[in-house]
């Protein structure tokens, strides 16, 4: 059955799938209301249920499985973690803890907020703290974000409200670290300590407690009663709804099956929709540091030889995929570092200008390559859109308008793709997307360039290692800034990656739909919480 055809529509044909999404205070999650609180009412005016539809994939629901952005959102919204970053902000904040700080540079103490509770009603301690994060290292599930908490050495309980973690060196990125979902908190009376927890029992002390989640169909959520913190949700319950192609979530938000389509519709749709504002729906945009760049194995023949790689950025027209392909929601990109963090350089530009044959050819023939040079590209068709396969045969097209390039482009679905780029290394050009983990530019620039990346590319540079050393073991912005751009630097001339777009958010929504574009940031996480919806 297709995902188009599980729509919902309205709340009355929930009560045939989950009837806690209608107000309905029990569940089988361990997050029914309890004496200690009550389901929240929509304020006076709102409707009390707001459907979004996406294309996203959930991995998981346990935050040490789930290192992707369709389970973080979720995960995002229904788990606390110390820290985290606030709507329209740049830098964490307190969550569940009151306070954190360093009490020296590899000692990082939390004290929790009093009365803290998780969705069931039991107390949450700082030794779920303790139990969540040591968990993530002990399971190391291999799709999971545990390689996150590399500087962190071990955990300690001073008090039922206070933890101390120690780190094995200087780590200024932590307090960012501990706003993903690698540090979500966990109950350890409910999850085991050496395995996934089954998704039919997730447990969090989020804004919204999950009472039904049907794999690749739907996730229905109502707010926590037991939820004490400064987001409270908005609207009682939320309900997403998952749709296999972009091209059934745009008829759902046409015909008002969801309120909400939030990743992905294709560039042809949004440029649709946004000329119907006048029948009921509207397309909002904000910040967004989504990127997408092509990877090179430098190991590999051809690209392993580096003027080849220098050639092809050199002939890359950023500016006629993002008007061609993505008809101008994404805007040229020339650093894997977004323009929205401090210590971006548009270092790809400042060493190759514009797209130029003749420049490209002038690499080529004083290393001495013999030309057309035969390239093998790979993408994944699926994962990140529609508009990938389109962006692909555009790349194709550019590369051999040159007359410099032969390209073979392939296409693989995710699950053999990430096997044969990652693990066998059968790829030497191919493209991939990446989400920001925290919203630093460390996080765009140590997975990609030390030691290979986390996509084992070969590529190898002591500056570069020693540059992000430097970086990550200080607060001095001015210091850290240097060295971002002395890294951008060097990867705009050896060339392990090169970069294509980076992306805004998008959604459209339904007229009386309000508060999305207020979760649109660097942090990337979609907010259930400020999200309302005028009752009709």
């Amino acid at each position: 059955m297709s995902a188009y055809r599980l729509a919902v529509f309205g709340c009355t044909a929930l009560l045939a799938v989950g009837a806690a999404a209608c107000g309905d205070s029990s569940d089988d999650n361990g997050g029914s209301t309890t004496s200690s609180g009550s389901t929240p009412e929509a304020s006076a005016g709102n409707a009390d249920t707001v459907i979004l539809g996406t294309t996203d994939k959930v991995a998981a629901l346990d935050p040490a499985a789930c290192y992707d952005l369709g389970c973080q959102q979720v995960i995002g919204n229904v788990y606390q973690t110390l820290l985290s970053v606030p709507a329209g902000q740049n830098k964490p904040a307190p969550d569940a803890a009151e306070s954190c700080e360093f009490s020296d540079p590899k000692t990082y103490t939390c004290k929790l907020k009093a009365d803290l509770k998780f969705s069931s009603g039991d107390p949450l301690t700082a030794e779920d703290v303790k139990f969540s994060l040591d968990r993530m290292l002990k399971i190391e599930d291999p799709t999971g974000p545990y390689t996150l908490l590399g500087s962190l050495d071990s955990v300690e309980v001073t008090d039922p409200t206070t933890v101390t973690m120690k780190l094995n060196k200087v780590d200024s990125t932590f307090p960012f670290i501990l706003t993903h979902n690698v540090g979500a908190i966990v109950p350890d009376e409910v999850y085991p300590a050496d395995k996934i927890q089954p998704e039919a029992k997730i447990v969090g002390s989020g804004p919204y407690k999950l009472d039904k989640y049907t794999p690749n169909q739907q996730a229905v959520f109502s707010a926590n009663p037991e939820y004490t913190g400064p987001n409270k949700a908005q609207t009682p319950n939320f309900i997403v709804q998952y749709f296999d192609q972009p091209s059934a979530l745009k008829l759902a938000i046409e015909g008002g099956e969801v309120d909400v389509a939030y990743r992905t519709l294709s560039p042809t749709d949004l440029e649709d929709l946004r000329n119907k504002a006048d029948q009921g729906v509207k397309v909002v945009d904000g910040a967004g540091t989504e990127i997408r760049y092509a990877v090179f194995n430098v190991t590999k023949e051809p690209v392993k030889d580096k003027a080849v790689r220098q050639a092809v950025a050199q002939s890359i027209d950023r500016d006629a995929i993002a008007e061609t392909v993505y008809k101008g929601t994404v805007t040229p990109l020339y650093s894997t570092v977004p323009a929205a963090f401090p210590g971006s350089k548009k270092s790809f530009e400042e060493a190759y200008g514009a797209a130029d044959a003749a420049k490209a050819k002038a690499i080529l023939d004083e290393a001495g390559v013999k030309t057309p040079v035969e390239l093998d590209a790979w993408y994944t068709p699926s994962r990140y859109g529609s508009a990938e396969a389109d962006m692909w045969n555009e790349i194709k097209r550019q590369l051999e308008a040159t007359n410099l390039f032969k390209v073979n482009l392939d296409s693989t679905e995710w699950d053999q793709y990430k096997e044969e780029a990652f693990t066998k290394g059968t790829y030497y050009f191919y493209g991939l997307g990446w989400f920001p983990d925290f919203p630093d530019a460390d996080n765009y620039l140590t997975p990609f360039m030390r030691d290979g990346g986390f996509f084992a590319n070969g590529y190898e540079n002591k500056e570069v290692n020693d540059l992000l050393d430097e970086q990550i073991a200080t607060d001095d912005s001015a210091v850290r800034e240097e060295a971002f751009g002395k890294i951008q630097d060097i990867q705009a001339e050896d060339v392990p990656v090169v970069p294509f777009w980076e992306g805004k958010q998008v959604a459209a929504v339904r007229e009386g739909v309000e508060g999305v574009e207020k979760t649109f940031d660097a942090a990337f996480l979609f907010r259930f919480w400020l999200v309302t919806k005028k009752d009709s």
